[in-house]
């Protein structure tokens, strides 16, 4: 065998590892939580949920907890700005993950409200 055929096997392998890995995750994070970024507050049907991505809050994409403690669902504008941010924090602001004076939270909360909006 070739380097080249090699080198084209791992690769391969690799991203089937990556799209198995990231279908379980995702039909799990897409039966939890409802179908709206929780960044922009963008509702999601069907026909656009490929726009819609789960992100990992800790940046570790193998933590997957059962319960979806480390996942939630933003659009890919929103994800693409949240690793941005992180790239940024990590060259420029020190630490790899923002300690809780740091971190800026949400403004907007996409589940208020949930349960009187249920009962209509």
């Amino acid at each position: 065998m070739t380097i080249t055929s090699d080198t084209d096997k791992i690769i391969a392998q690799a991203r089937k590892y990556k799209e198995d890995r990231e279908k379980n995750y995702r039909e799990k994070a897409l039966k939890l939580y409802p179908w709206v970024c929780g960044r922009c507050a963008r509702e999601f049907t069907h026909t656009n949920l490929r726009e819609l991505t789960v992100h990992h809050k800790n940046h570790n994409h193998d933590d997957n907890p059962e319960d979806g403690s480390n996942w939630e669902l933003l659009c890919l504008y929103c994800h693409d700005n949240e690793h941005s941010r992180f790239e940024e924090q990590v060259r420029y602001g020190g630490s790899a993950m923002p300690t809780k004076e740091q971190a800026v939270g949400s403004t907007f909360n996409p589940f208020a409200d949930l349960k009187g909006k249920m009962n209509k």
